[in-house]
């Protein structure tokens, strides 16, 4: 499956725009809260902190990289921006990282849930677990066309949706 035919697909559980302002803004939420609760152990490799997070999102890249290579890129750099934050937030204290990390956790969920009972529908990760990993890709997305980007690809997504 092509990454428009990805974003298509999980698009179709998305119509409504509250739905996707909800997921615009609790995508982001889970992603930092799972970077932050898996900041923890921290195992020492080479003046580098192997963590549960950095193994976690290497494999998430390696998916994004495999799907599209451009998407995958920016995908790489918004998983390593958030495994930077998530780590601080995480040495912080063991209040922020249960705190913070459950409680970004909890609101995101809540946010997502919200927006599915405007769009009358069910979250597509019911039908296809996939759809966890591609959340978040198609919150960048949707970013990129708001912003005039990646026209071609939007054009694919909407000729296979």
């Amino acid at each position: 499956m092509t990454a428009a035919q990805t974003i298509a697909r999980y698009g179709e559980y998305h119509r409504d725009r509250r739905n996707v302002l909800t997921h615009a803004l609790g995508i982001p939420m889970i992603l930092l809260a799972l970077e932050v609760l898996l900041a923890r152990p921290a195992w020492p490799l080479a003046g580098f902190a192997l963590t549960p997070a950095v193994v976690a999102s290497a494999l998430a890249a390696v998916w994004y990289l495999r799907l599209d290579l451009k998407l995958g890129l920016l995908m790489t750099l918004l998983l390593a921006l958030f495994v930077s934050v998530g780590s601080q937030i995480a040495a912080i204290s063991d209040t922020a990282w249960l705190g913070g990390g459950i409680g970004l956790f909890v609101v995101g969920w809540a946010l997502q849930f919200l927006g599915h009972h405007y769009e009358g529908r069910k979250p597509a990760f019911v039908d296809d677990l996939r759809s966890l990993l591609v959340g978040p890709l198609f919150v960048v997305a949707e970013g990129l066309f708001a912003l005039g980007l990646m026209r071609g690809l939007r054009r694919e997504v909407e000729g296979a949706g």
